[in-house]
């Protein structure tokens, strides 16, 4: 048997039009590293930027999503990491932020960053192993990416001022709870339902939500007054589409839906 470790990679697979993206550092429990990191946004990017693609999955492998940066390789003294060039999709979201729908996957130890890249994205499938847990200001610092204000957005300022300032550790049950993620299965039933969740995701039309995240981004960013300005733009472009066409063609006619993206 070889003994030679894997070398850690983020890795892309295409069904159909869904991208799965996998994160790959299993041996050091998916420790991020900025070269990985690095790739990530790549592979993000592609997604973002293929109009045949239209839903993501992000699926760490391994039994654990991650559990944190390698701080030595960005923080030390012989650190590598470099800033997310802005024509890239920031993990985080806190630069460029993906347009299309992005569910998470996560699964056994979920610290810091990894809770802030599931928090950048859309809806969430969780393990029932799954182990949360903000800990950064148990470090003396305290969150960088995005934690502090999602948390809000997702749990209501009690329940997120309540694990960020006790920076306990909470399980799939509290998890649900609170909001934090959509659906918990056992473990390895969880990317079954991601993978069934991307394709219902796939059977809507992808202009259309595109155009659905864009709107509700903007009424986080901006409120309820610039979000309700972008209902003419919307319309413009979605009944400018051969989608919308096909909507209405499969209604009329009362079967489902071959939406093509254009």
């Amino acid at each position: 048997m070889s003994t030679e470790k894997a070398t850690p990679e983020v890795r892309m697979t295409i069904e159909g039009h869904i991208c799965v993206i996998s994160l790959d550092n299993s041996a050091k429990k998916n420790a991020i590293t900025p070269e990985l990191l690095d790739q990530l946004s790549k592979h993000m990017t592609t997604f973002d930027n293929d109009d045949n693609l239209w839903v993501a999955v992000l699926d760490p492998a391994g039994e654990h999503t991650t559990a944190g940066l390698d701080m030595p390789k960005f923080f030390g003294p012989t650190a590598t990491a470099k800033p997310i060039p802005d024509d890239q999709v920031d993990p985080f979201g806190l630069k460029k932020r993906c347009r299309k729908p992005i569910i998470s996957v996560v699964h056994g130890i979920t610290y810091t960053i990894g809770i802030e890249m599931m928090l950048a994205g859309d809806i969430v499938v969780a393990a029932d192993t799954v182990r949360f847990c903000q800990l950064e200001s148990k470090r003396g610092i305290a969150p960088l990416g995005g934690a502090h204000f999602r948390y809000l957005t997702r749990t209501g300022w009690g329940n997120a001022m309540y694990h960020l300032f006790t920076c306990d550790e909470y399980g799939a049950a509290e998890a649900l709870r609170i909001g934090f993620v959509q659906e918990v299965h056992p473990y390895g039933k969880h990317r079954e339902r991601a993978m069934e969740i991307a394709r219902l995701v796939c059977k809507c039309a992808p202009i259309g939500l595109r155009a659905t995240k864009e709107a509700a981004l903007t009424y986080i960013h901006e409120g309820e007054k610039a979000a309700i300005a972008t209902i003419p733009a919307i319309e413009k472009t979605v009944f400018a589409t051969e989608d919308f066409k096909e909507g209405i063609q499969s209604f009329v006619e009362r079967r489902e839906a071959n939406f093509q993206g254009r």
